[in-house]
């Protein structure tokens, strides 16, 4: 029998990922085998709602069949030429992404840690390039608590000690600052004249889903222009009409001068990612100075060709911002008597609810646990906060459902 028709149960699914796979994760114990719009099914055949989307990649649903078919017809024809030679669907795809977002170039990668090590390199070649930054001088501010991957350069300016012990040295050229904080962002930008780029969640995603007060977004475009700082938005988990705007930047026509997306461009079937940015600060780039193997290969293009229409033609970025509003109206209903949860924060469908304990409590993964017994599947953040951000093509009535069900098992913990 092929590997792939040998039937598994849950335990041994698991027991096989313990034994054969390196442990650099701690999944909530259940097995999916199957997928289909806002629903995923366990290899026992149990029906569960994914509140998670495979952390905002699956903006779309699972599987949608727009995408899918797109990816297996072009897999048929022709998957991969690396960019030695020209393919006949790159440039259709380069040319419908850099008219929707807004920018006159995308540079094509795979995975959203490639995405921003791409943009990293490429403010840094602006900075000494355009900009006059003398070689090697060139620094980028980020944000504390931050989450923009896991590779050495990235975690380098990471102050998650699990993500850091013992992956040192680290790399040089980044300054921390505080996150929401435009006051500090100008007294580093005032007294530093080597400051390349300042890149920022527009949203922290990993960090609890925090929200930024209004204006911040605003604030920070100014401040970048006022000062000749590259604004670098990393939107892979806040792009692709997950906040409620195709990115989240829109909210307050803040566009950024380098934009970086992943997860759900690809609709969550394909690896994809992409860095967008302008003439001025593309053209540095030229060939030899960058590339990937797979970036921009003809099922990545035709795939997020696909998963971009679906999100214009089924109006998702409106549906997050309707049912966003739902779900952050009916959840703070519930915490105004409730001794577990205590706070809903979000924006669009990405949301998190602080749970009523302390981060190296159990008490979310806990829930979590019971939620998945209940048939819902999210996963907690920092210990004591758990993210909900369902598929975007989530209905007000699945939603509602999805409520019930929250409300019901938070209220076994009281």
């Amino acid at each position: 029998m092929a590997v792939l028709e040998q039937q598994v149960t849950s335990q041994q699914a698991i027991e096989l990922e313990d034994k054969h796979g390196a442990h650099n994760y701690h999944p909530l114990p259940v097995v999916l085998t199957k997928g289909e719009g806002v629903f995923v099914w366990d290899v026992e055949g149990k029906k569960y709602y994914d509140f998670l989307s495979a952390y905002s990649a699956v903006n779309q649903g699972h599987c949608h069949p727009k995408i899918v078919n797109a990816m297996v017809d072009q897999a048929k024809r022709l998957a991969l030429t690396s960019r030695a030679f020209y393919n006949d669907v790159l440039g259709k795809y380069e040319k419908y992404a850099t008219e929707l977002f807004g920018f006159d170039k995308i540079l094509p990668m795979n995975t959203g840690a490639e995405a921003v090590e791409t943009a990293l390199k490429l403010c840094r070649k602006w900075a000494y390039e355009v900009k006059g930054i003398a070689e090697n001088k060139a620094e980028i501010v980020v944000c504390e608590n931050n989450f923009h991957g896991r590779t050495t350069t990235i975690i380098s300016f990471s102050n998650d000690p699990i993500a850091r012990k013992n992956f040192g040295p680290f790399t040089n050229g980044f300054i921390k600052i505080a996150y929401d904080d435009l006051d500090a962002l100008e007294e580093v930008f005032k007294g530093n004249k080597n400051i390349a780029g300042f890149m920022v969640e527009p949203i922290q995603g990993e960090a609890g889903v925090f929200v930024p007060k209004e204006g911040y977004l605003a604030g920070v475009k100014t401040l970048c222009n006022k000062y000749n700082v590259l604004f670098i938005a990393d939107e892979v988990q806040t792009g692709i009409a997950r906040t409620g705007k195709l990115v989240c930047v829109d909210h307050e026509d803040a566009k950024p001068d380098i934009l970086i997306l992943g997860k759900a461009i690809s609709g969550g079937v394909y690896p994809v990612s992409a860095v967008f940015a302008n003439n001025n600060i593309m053209n540095v780039i030229q060939p030899g100075n960058h590339g990937s193997t797979f970036g921009g290969n003809p099922v990545a293009a035709a795939v997020a060709i696909a998963a971009l229409e679906v999100v214009k033609d089924e109006k998702l970025a409106e549906n997050a911002e309707e049912l966003g509003q739902l779900f952050r109206a009916e959840m703070n209903k519930f915490i105004e008597t409730s001794s577990i949860a205590t706070l809903v924060r979000g924006k669009g469908l990405l949301n998190a609810v602080l749970i009523n304990d302390t981060e190296d409590s159990d008490t979310a993964w806990n829930i979590c646990m019971k939620l998945r017994d209940n048939g819902l599947l999210a996963k907690p953040t920092h210990g004591n906060i758990i993210r909900f951000a369902p598929p975007l093509v989530m209905t007000r009535e699945q939603l509602l459902d999805c409520v019930a069900i929250i409300t019901k098992t938070f209220k076994e913990f009281e």
